[in-house]
């Protein structure tokens, strides 16, 4: 089923929302941090889909049905249940961890693009030049950005596409791979003796295991379009149940894939992917296929950050129209996108980018920006979870047609238990990886620490400066319920 035009305007059929879920949600990239665990990254991959996954998914599935016909994805739900402050907030988190992820994600690109060549030693060299990388993550990023300045048109069935060919197709084939190689005996270098149960009394172990939540961040990013498909009370929630489903079995055969390959102890956060890939191929005799999945995985990165890009900044931008951004913030193109918004993400995006030199190497700057957004990223699902609680109270007689149970007790189980997995990560977050060299301990416990207070405390000052000429007369964005009283 394709994107369709209906009376309305655009729409986003089931099947493209799923595919920008999995899009959003799935990369490729994060498989070989779990790879190191063996048999029992299982376990970390399901037990987070249980905590976590589910539970977001669910529960934000039931909130942007009970709102399919007001603006605000998660600073509505927020919103409504702890007012607009808490709500700026919650949306302010989701913008700013999404700009503070691009550089990570666009690093594995980089290496995808050095990866298209045909030399082994040459692209692993290229893949570490900071210059290179750099370099890459710009022309990638700015790229999207310019297709996300087209419409909303444009990034669903570049998206949708772009995923197919980038995420979906590639997972597919290295679970085949994976498969076959052991089926026909080839030699198994994941170290099958730790279990499907993990050693819990290893700390080192929950630490970067903790970095599996960010695996699954985003279901609840679809929000800001659950008024661009067509029935949105039935379809949204169908949407993210499908690709909830597809994103736990990639991940898990996946990974268990990658480790079939590649010994434990070579395992590198940046470039593993691509040599798993550059294994198998050799092994199947069909290196020429190496150059192809390279280019094929740089479309995914670019389609999964195309996907971001328009998600959070549209929802920031509907935010700031209703009066809680400045003027500028609120300037859109011929097209209707939030111009000012993508090109100020450009801006932090590229100073961000620039830290390459001052990191000890690419793989510990990747590690400490992933542990940065994940930490500012949980702050917000733990207001999530909260709100989805505290309205069945504060609104309990509003329509729900996505509704998780007939009393309250499924709510509060999925609430407190997506609460309570989003503490835990975030309280490890904080501890550096010991199987990752990340420089500094100064230097990472200061980035993450400053970092989480100047990101929270920024959207604070924000909302104690606005004025009432901030707000578009021509704001469709509807009052909160509490407003209205």
């Amino acid at each position: 089923m394709d994107t369709q035009k209906t009376n309305t305007g655009f729409k986003l059929s089931v099947a493209t929302l799923a595919i920008m879920n999995i899009t959003a949600v799935v990369s490729l990239r994060g498989l070989p941090a779990e790879a190191v665990y063996g048999p029992s990254s299982a376990f970390y991959y399901l037990f987070a889909a249980i905590v976590f996954l589910i539970p977001t998914a669910m529960v934000a599935a039931e909130m942007a049905a009970m709102f399919s016909d007001k603006q605000g994805g998660v600073f509505r739900w927020v919103g409504e249940a702890f007012g607009a402050r808490t709500g700026f907030l919650a949306i302010w988190l989701q913008w700013i961890e999404s700009t503070i992820w691009y550089p990570t994600v666009l690093t594995f690109g980089a290496v995808s693009f050095a990866y298209i060549g045909l030399n082994d030693a040459s692209d692993a060299a290229l893949a570490s030049n900071k210059l290179f990388t750099l370099t890459a993550v710009l022309a990638i990023y700015w790229i999207a950005t310019f297709i996300a300045l087209k419409g909303l048109s444009w990034v669903g069935k570049i998206s949708k596409w772009g995923g197919m060919v980038g995420t979906i197709i590639p997972a597919g084939l290295l679970i085949v791979l994976g498969i076959i190689y052991i089926v026909t005996g080839g030699h198994n270098h994941m170290d099958m003796s730790q279990g499907f149960f993990p050693d819990l009394t290893k700390f080192d172990n929950l630490v970067l295991a903790s970095s599996i939540f960010l695996f699954y961040a985003g279901m609840e990013m679809m929000g800001v379009h659950v008024m661009d498909v067509n029935n949105p009370s039935k379809n949204y929630p169908k949407a993210i149940i499908i690709g909830s489903l597809a994103t736990v079995a990639i991940f898990v055969l996946g990974t268990f894939a990658l480790g079939f390959i590649i010994p434990a102890k070579d395992i590198n956060l940046t470039q593993s992917l691509l040599v798993g890939f550059d294994n198998y191929f050799r092994h199947f005799h069909i290196t020429w296929a190496g150059p192809i999945i390279a280019i094929a995985l740089m479309v995914g990165v670019l389609a999964s950050v195309l996907t971001w890009v328009a998600g959070p900044s549209k929802g920031i931008f509907t935010v700031g129209k209703a009066g809680y951004l400045p003027p500028f913030f609120q300037k859109t193109n011929r097209n209707g996108v939030q111009r000012n918004i993508l090109l100020v993400q450009g801006g932090i995006v590229t100073l961000l980018s620039l830290l390459f030199v001052v990191m000890p190497s690419v793989q510990s700057f990747y590690q400490i920006l992933s542990q940065l957004t994940i930490l500012l990223y949980l702050i917000m699902y733990m207001l999530m979870f909260t709100a989805g609680i505290v309205l069945r109270y504060k609104m309990k007689n509003t329509p729900r047609p996505f509704r998780l149970g007939k009393g309250n007790a499924l709510m509060w189980i999925l609430g407190l238990v997506g609460f309570a997995g989003s503490l835990l990560a975030f309280i490890l977050s904080f501890i550096p990886p010991g199987q990752i060299a990340t420089g500094s301990n100064v230097v990472w416990y200061s980035v993450l620490i400053i970092g989480c207070i100047v990101m929270v405390v920024i959207p604070f000052i924000i909302y104690s400066l606005r004025k009432a000429s901030w707000r578009d007369p021509d704001t469709e964005f509807a009052p909160f319920h509490w407003e209205q009283k």
